[in-house]
């Protein structure tokens, strides 16, 4: 029981995260320094989507190694 709940609540902070500025200070400076936003939030996205590569990728083998281990 415990364990669906965990699943459950993991599950739904996923899917609840909202969208995250992950600019650096500097990268912020110099993109808005030129008044484009449109370039500014391209390179947001940018870094968001390098930044959920990982977790992805962890994620999965997480999944990987606990189907294995279930299956034992």
């Amino acid at each position: 029981m415990l364990h669906k709940l965990k699943t459950i609540v993991f599950i739904i902070l996923i899917i609840s995260s909202y969208s995250t500025y992950s600019q650096c200070a500097m990268c912020r400076a110099a993109l808005e320094s030129d008044g484009n936003q449109t370039q500014a939030q391209a390179v947001n996205d940018g870094i968001v989507y390098l930044m959920v590569i990982p977790y992805i990728l962890v994620a999965g083998l997480a999944f990987a190694v606990y189907k294995i281990k279930s299956n034992k």
